[in-house]
Order: structure tokens, then C-alpha cells, then sequence
């Protein structure tokens, strides 16, 4: 599947300035598995993808720093309560900063099969998923390249997380899940692996 043979869905802008300072973010903080039954927005979507691995200028550069600016993360969202958004799965573009939908209809519960049952993914708003292709990094830096992708992993999901306490959300890190099944269902190519899944919600 390739990108331009796919239907697209453009985001809203990214808000580039807000109301929360870094320090109160990382004061706050906290790994939150229950949320309240109610949507988050395609705004708050967006600007959770935007702080993962969103373009920050013309040369390509994102949010995130990469060894050798090779950028080997790829970004899914599985929306199911997402107001401006229909239930299903997307992929982010960064550079255009759309969605190409992979697949039509709410996943959460299938993806929360896949995380061995972890409650937190069903009773989320949406789930972030993100996933490294490993050649990318390794075609220049050899097996010390899969460090590289596991830092790069990292740095992105800090910022998503700092990102959704300025937003008000909720999220918390889930590494326990069936690589294969995910991989599946969200249509992973040859060589890219899930790396994290992430709940995203309203804050109860």
C-alpha cells in the first residue's frame, strides 16, 4: 500500500503556542488508565500527532530529533470517539500533516485484544500507535542503529505525553502486546515493528 494510492483526511493546523508551561507538563505528569466516556477532538488528535512526529520547517525537520534525520517511526491513530473524525484507522502523514485511512470502523476493541486485554485501550477516546522500520537507521549505522530507533521512540512518546497533559488528556504507555496482531491490523509493511501503544482520553 502506498500512500498516494490512498484516501487522505487533512488535519487541523497545529497550535505552535499554549497555556501550559513545559515545567507544570512534566510536573503533572502521570500515567492514566481511565478516562471519561466522552470524544476528544480531531484538533487534540492532531496536535497529539504534531507533537510525535510533526514537521517543524521546510528542510524537513520534525519534533522529534532522529539519527542522521533518517526519521524511521511511523505514526497510527485508531479513532473511535474522536468528534470531526469517523471511527477507524490512519496513518499520519507528517509532511502533509493528513491522515491516510487504512481502515474504516472502530478497532479499539481488537487492538485491546491484541494488548492482552488492557482496559485502557476499549475505554479510550483513541489509541496512538507508534511503530519503527528499523532499516532506515540500520542502512547507515549498522546494528547500533536499532538503539537509535528505540531513543527516537522514546523522545516521541514523551512528546505526546507532555503534549496531551497541556490538552487536558489523559495517556499512558503500554509496551504488552502480540507484535503480530497489531502489525495486522493496522497493515504494517515488510520490516516495521510496533514499538508503543498509546491510550488517549479525557481526563476523569
Amino acid at each position: 500500500m502506498t500512500e498516494h494510492a490512498t484516501e487522505t483526511i487533512k488535519l487541523p493546523g497545529p497550535e505552535h503556542s499554549g497555556g501550559v508551561s513545559v515545567e507544570e507538563a512534566l510536573l503533572e505528569r502521570r500515567s492514566v488508565r481511565d478516562f471519561k466516556d466522552e470524544p476528544v477532538s480531531a484538533a487534540e488528535v492532531s496536535q497529539l500527532l504534531w507533537a510525535a512526529q510533526g514537521s517543524t520547517g521546510l528542510r524537513g525537520f520534525r519534533t522529534t530529533p532522529s539519527a542522521g534525520a533518517l526519521y524511521p517511526l511511523e505514526l497510527y491513530i485508531v479513532a473511535g470517539h474522536v468528534n470531526g473524525l469517523p471511527a477507524g484507522v490512519y496513518k499520519y502523514a507528517p509532511g502533509r500533516h493528513e491522515l491516510i485511512i487504512i481502515a474504516k470502523g472502530d478497532r479499539r476493541s481488537d487492538l485491546c485484544s491484541a494488548a492482552l486485554g488492557q482496559p485502557a485501550v476499549r475505554r479510550s477516546a483513541a489509541v496512538i500507535v507508534l511503530s519503527g522500520v528499523y532499516g532506515r537507521t540500520t542502512a547507515k549505522y549498522g546494528e547500533r542503529g536499532i538503539r537509535y530507533v528505540h531513543m527516537e521512540s522514546g523522545h516521541a512518546a514523551q512528546n505526546v505525553w507532555l503534549q496531551a497533559v497541556s490538552l487536558r488528556l489523559g495517556t499512558v504507555v503500554i509496551g504488552a502486546f502480540r507484535d503480530e496482531e497489531v502489525k495486522r491490523m493496522l497493515r504494517m509493511a515488510d520490516g516495521e515493528e510496533p514499538l508503543y501503544i498509546m491510550p488517549e482520553g479525557k481526563n476523569l
